[in-house]
């Protein structure tokens, strides 16, 4: 009997190793051509929390940027969010912390140089499931 559970737990071990996937890649939108910051939150709207402001400060430095990428907290599915920009374009995105996650690392990426695609490409792997 303990061989057989041994054995049931190496090969469930196994599985999950052979089942697991890094970041699940999504369809990210277009960005729209000229897309700006004037619907995001202005600062005097933006609910206080722990990452909130400098989220929605990386919403309106890089209106650009979030409007080509999809928000893995599925918000497109659940509330029609067309991109992760129209997540701060309420106060969605302070109640979510993967909306907010996404913007600083966005944010980030793209003051350091990254392209689209890249930011696509890191945020698909930190966020993705």
């Amino acid at each position: 009997m303990p061989w057989f559970i041994a054995g049931a737990c190496v090969l469930a071990l196994v599985m999950v190793v052979a089942l697991r996937r890094p970041g699940h890649a999504a369809v990210h939108p277009d960005p729209r051509p000229g897309i700006g910051a004037e619907r995001v939150l202005p600062p005097s709207l933006v609910p206080d929390g722990r990452g909130v402001i400098e989220a929605y400060a990386a919403a309106r430095n890089a209106p650009q940027i979030l409007d080509g990428l999809y928000c893995h907290c599925q918000c497109a599915r659940n509330f029609g969010h067309r991109s992760l920009l129209t997540c701060f374009e309420s106060d969605h995105g302070a109640r979510c912390d993967i909306c907010m996650g996404e913007a600083t690392l966005a944010s980030e990426l793209a003051a350091r140089g990254s392209t689209l695609e890249q930011i696509r490409h890191a945020i698909d792997e930190q966020f993705g499931s």
